[in-house]
């Protein structure tokens, strides 16, 4: 008779913990489906883009100078007074403003005698150079200058030019056309690859822009620090986007 009691209690525990366990059960199912999910949501596709454009050089930079060489410095100043004096006018005659022209400091140097590859302590000559720098936004002219300007050799002016610096001055304007660019590209890119899993291309996660490649026209030259070319008039420019993607 006393065993009753726990005869009647015993298959309320037992149903008890059968409901338990069907809710611990179901709990993991639902959770084990949250993470499915929830790791789904989490799924990204990282693709890099990118976008070329051809630019022409709108200023330029160019360095040219004269020098003497002559017994005594006084001598080799005047001398190098004249030759400066001359370019300058070469200069206005081919229509150079002067605003457009700055001079450097003069460079003064003594030429040592030397005999069997050992300086005697003689010194033989003084040579000063002076320096120009031309400054323009009229490239064709410039370039056009720079190869004729040995005319004063003829002349009897010793006289030195290098090639001009070739610089694009809309840069920064242009390198936010092309960020949006290459995004456009790296999201084909993404879409093309997403279609042929049965996916979707989501929302932007992370983008990370590159340098950017300023080249000559077709080169193939790359680096991490990025490229800037200045010896040509016409250049490519390439901008470089990496794009992580949500997948739906």
């Amino acid at each position: 008779m006393q065993n009753a009691p726990s005869s009647r209690r015993f298959p309320q525990l037992f149903s008890g913990l059968l409901a338990l366990s069907l809710a611990l059960l179901g709990g993991s199912f639902v959770a084990a489906g949250a993470i499915r999910n929830l790791k789904q949501a989490d799924d990204t596709l990282e693709v890099t883009g990118s976008a070329k454009r051809p630019i022409r050089s709108d200023y330029t930079i160019w360095r040219v100078s004269v020098s003497s060489e002559q017994p005594t410095a006084q001598a080799a100043y005047q001398e190098l007074k004249n030759h400066t004096e001359r370019l300058r006018r070469y200069l206005k005659e081919k229509q150079i403003p002067d605003d457009a022209i700055a001079l450097g400091s003069i460079d003064a140097s003594k030429v040592p005698e030397v005999i069997n590859g050992r300086e005697t302590g003689k010194i033989l000559a003084n040579r000063f150079n002076q320096r120009f720098e031309i400054r323009s936004s009229d490239v064709n002219r410039i370039t056009q200058l720079s190869q004729q300007v040995t005319e004063l050799i003829n002349e009897g002016i010793p006289i030195a030019s290098e090639s001009p610096e070739y610089l694009y001055t809309q840069l920064s304007k242009l390198r936010v056309e092309m960020v949006a660019e290459a995004t456009k590209d790296a999201k084909a890119r993404a879409e093309a690859i997403a279609r042929s899993t049965g996916n979707k291309v989501g929302r932007i996660r992370k983008a990370k822009t590159g340098v950017f490649q300023i080249t000559s026209p077709n080169s193939t030259a790359v680096s991490d620090s990025g490229v800037f070319d200045t010896s040509s008039i016409n250049k490519d420019i390439t901008a470089v986007v990496s794009v992580e993607f949500g997948v739906e």
